[in-house]
């Protein structure tokens, strides 16, 4: 009986150690899966986070190019607008004096790009004045 004993104690000390071994594969199949899973979120979370910087960059770029070319427009407009009220001034000016001095001025004006070109005539009685000139503006591009 007593080796019957040592060999039960045997077989059943040899299926625990199965069970145990197996609930312990188990266990590190379980704890893989989960780390594999884990890896595979933090990686769809960085690029995730990526796409964030990459689209919060391109939105910065944007403001700025956007406000620059904002500036250099209204820089623009501002140096327009003071060339727009001189030739106005200057046609104001010609009107006064060509009735005060019973003669007549008569010309016109082109502003093509970064150039005002004026032509004007003079006429005071017999005598006659004729300007042509070309004035190059200093508007950068």
């Amino acid at each position: 009986m007593l080796g019957e004993d040592k060999a039960a104690v045997f077989i059943q000390a040899w299926w625990r150690g199965t069970l145990v071994r197996r609930t312990l594969l188990h266990a590190a199949l379980r704890a893989w899966i989960i780390q594999c899973w884990w890896k595979q979120k933090l990686a769809k979370l960085l690029e995730k986070r990526r796409w964030a910087s990459l689209e919060l960059y391109a939105r910065q770029e944007w403001a700025a190019v956007k406000l620059q070319s904002w500036v250099r427009m209204w820089c623009i407009r501002l140096r327009y607008c003071r060339l727009l009220h001189a030739v106005h001034i200057i046609q104001i000016y010609w009107r006064w004096h060509s009735c005060h001095t019973r003669g007549f001025i008569q010309g016109h004006y082109n502003l093509k790009e970064n150039h005002l070109n004026l032509q004007l005539e003079i006429s005071l009685g017999s005598q006659a004045c004729r300007v042509q000139q070309s004035i190059p503006l200093p508007i950068k591009e």
